[in-house]
């Protein structure tokens, strides 16, 4: 059983500029001809996807007695109550409450939050910070889990 799952993609916009990118390569070849002109349509536009791609392929899941965010795998046990944040106080913890030694999966275009209190005394990390579109599901499945 899976409580909860969730992928971070990137906003539509972002894909957009991916095409612009191939766009401007193109045209950037062009006086070089017709074949290179395709190339940089085709090369710089995949690259620039796959760079979209990548950074907005971030996974939460909650699963086997652990948070599992991004490539961290942290035991529920190590974790306190998750604390949901809406857009202002996420973008607080963000900024001026940030804490440079917590763990943040951070993504800018995604306004909530929700930051748990890191309770294992062997561990420096303050607390784990996670963008996400869904807090209320993400605390909800946190606490059933470890009921």
């Amino acid at each position: 059983m899976q409580p909860y799952e969730e992928r971070l993609t990137a906003p539509r916009s972002w894909w957009f500029i991916a095409v612009l990118v191939g766009i401007a390569m193109a045209l950037i070849l062009l006086p070089l001809g017709k074949l290179p002109l395709l190339c940089g349509l085709v090369g710089g536009g995949a690259l620039a996807a796959v760079a979209v791609s990548s950074y907005g392929s971030a996974r939460i899941r909650v699963v086997g007695g652990a948070l599992i965010a991004g490539d961290a795998r942290i035991p529920l046990e190590a974790l306190g109550v998750p604390e949901v944040l809406d857009a202002e106080e996420a973008r607080a913890w963000r900024t001026h409450k940030a804490d440079t030694r917590a763990f943040m999966l951070l993504r800018g275009y995604v306004r909530t939050a929700v930051r748990i209190e890191v309770v294992d005394p062997a561990d420096p990390t303050p607390y784990v910070y996670l963008s996400t579109r869904s807090p209320e599901r993400l605390a909800a499945a946190l606490t059933a889990v470890r009921a």
